[in-house]
């Protein structure tokens, strides 16, 4: 890995962190002082006890602001993969090894090779790039969440499994810019979901190229935010949702310098030379939505355009439609992460007329704090080196309880038929058309399962029914493995619960069927 920054992270609030703080000690001050009061008038009366009590209640919660606070770890990557194969190894890519390790996975691709032949058979089976990253990362407990697909862009999310089942209300959508809007090669892909309770939105663009489209560039960003919409009352629109983050090959380039200025300065590692004739940071400067978004400082190389299979820039210069010699192209920033959390000054307007506020910002506000903001100079597959940014997502958790417990009763074999119960725990949308699947840990996604059933097919089951359900031996693995059963909801298109990893044991059958020797060493299996 190069070209890793050491300055002081980029780090975002929802809350003004000064007043927000001295807010709620002026109020824990005024809990304990009423506190105070109650204890020296504390008698027998019960009047006095409950005063006490509620006091201490309302105190205990307010310091629960400060405590009550879990961090998680995202890494994000985009990559304008220039219609290439993978590369055999994304380790470096993913950092694996990373500590504390990472939550969830973001992966933006653009200009993922999609020929009318290629495009409908990765609509039929996973497309290769998807493959490479599930095959990387379920060994190491990450399932895929979902994805979404427009011609050349892609939108991946992974999570550890302990997360997937408070990931709820998953939707997509994509808007096409090409061609007028007709064609999908340019445009932006998205994904919404609620995180314990925190709504998320990720949205990854490939806009118009060239130099001097900046601001064709940013007429298409406008328009994708006005056009993206999903089916949720109270975040209709992408920037509706508490934390947006914004990336891919947004395709600003770097203004006016010639390019012996630009080479010079990106060989002896002086950057912020380039950094105001940036053409996002320059739009910046007098676009409101733009001035709504972070990002890091770019202290990396300029991520385009290489010689591939090189960290060379541009050394070829492309032919003209006539066939004349054309110009190298400069290097630039066109693969970018940004980010914006909706602040407490977008405060929503009733039906009056009048803005109100929500206390939600207070009780539970999220902190983005970036960690690293990087490219990867390794790869060279694309003419585009991959970028990756690093967070860490503080909040305070909404949500904390699964919508179903399930578990797997008795030992499980496929000597004979398994149960398995489950019971709603919480009002949710739940369909006859939900099932449970049984998975093998290390699984790679949702529809990775090794088996399903139903879940209760005449009705929908009532809170804290306790429903059981039977498994077919012959739909059992015959080898010993760890494994669970996952609740899958059909109207939340997501695994919602997890039952505890339990073990299957080796059936008697697979001696029989030869899948093991009948002893070993001499001894009888």
């Amino acid at each position: 890995m190069s070209d890793m920054f050491d300055v002081p992270r980029a780090c975002s609030d929802s809350i003004s962190s000064t007043a927000s703080l001295s807010t709620l000690r002026l109020m824990l001050r005024q809990r304990l002082s009423q506190l105070l009061t109650c204890v020296e008038d504390l008698s027998s009366d019960d009047e006095v006890n409950e005063e006490v009590s509620r006091t201490l209640d309302e105190a205990f919660q307010l310091c629960g602001r400060y405590t009550n606070k879990e961090s998680f770890r995202l890494h994000m990557v985009t990559w304008n993969v220039g219609t290439a194969e993978p590369p055999a190894d994304v380790s470096s890519l993913l950092q694996l090894d990373s500590q504390p390790a990472t939550d969830l996975y973001v992966i933006g691709l653009q200009e993922v090779n999609s020929t009318p032949v290629r495009y409908i058979s990765d609509l039929i089976a996973e497309d290769s790039w998807s493959h490479l990253l599930m095959d990387t990362l379920a060994p190491k407990g990450y399932i895929k969440v979902t994805s979404v697909r427009m011609q050349g862009l892609l939108l991946i999310l992974f999570a550890k499994q302990v997360h997937l089942p408070f990931i709820r209300d998953i939707q997509s959508t994509y808007t096409r810019t090409g061609l007028f809007g007709y064609w999908g090669n340019k445009g932006g892909v998205s994904v919404r979901f609620s995180f314990y309770g925190h709504m998320l939105c990720f949205l990854n663009c490939h806009l118009a190229a060239h130099m001097n489209y900046a601001l064709q560039r940013m007429d298409e960003f406008e328009y994708i935010l006005d056009t993206q919409d999903f089916d949720m009352y109270n975040t209709p629109y992408v920037l509706d949702h508490k934390v947006v983050f914004w990336f891919g090959d947004l395709n600003f380039r770097i203004a006016d310098h010639g390019m012996h200025f630009l080479r010079s300065s990106i060989n002896n590692n002086r950057f912020n030379l380039l950094w105001n004739k940036d053409q996002l940071t320059m739009l910046k400067k007098n676009e409101p939505i733009l001035q709504e978004f972070e990002e890091g400082p770019l202290q990396f190389k300029p991520t385009y355009k290489f010689d591939r299979f090189s960290e060379t820039y541009d050394t070829r210069a492309p032919k003209t439609w006539l066939g004349f010699a054309g110009k190298k192209r400069k290097p630039a920033w066109t693969d970018r992460i940004l980010w914006r959390i909706k602040t407490k000054a977008s405060d929503s307007e009733d039906e009056s007329g009048s803005t109100t506020s929500s206390a939600d910002d207070d009780e539970y506000p999220v902190k983005v704090t970036q960690d690293m903001y990087t490219c990867d100079v390794s790869y060279g597959v694309s003419d585009h080196k991959p970028v990756i940014g690093t967070f860490n997502l503080e909040i305070r958790k909404k949500v904390e309880t699964a919508l179903v417990r399930l578990t797997a009763e008795g030992c499980w074999s496929a000597d004979e038929d398994a149960l398995l119960t489950y019971t709603i725990l919480e009002t949710f949308e739940s369909s006859t058309w939900d099932w449970i699947g049984l998975y093998k840990i290390g699984f790679k996604s949702a529809s990775d399962y090794i088996t399903f059933a139903w879940v209760k097919d005449d009705e929908v089951a009532a809170n804290g029914e306790v429903v059981m359900v039977t498994v077919s031996k012959d739909e059992l693995p015959l080898l010993a493995g760890e494994y669970v059963v996952g609740y899958y909801s059909s109207n939340m298109r997501t695994i919602i619960a997890f039952s505890p990893t339990f073990q299957i044991l080796e059936s008697k059958r697979a001696v029989m069927e030869g899948l093991i020797p009948e002893n070993i060493n001499g001894h009888e299996k």
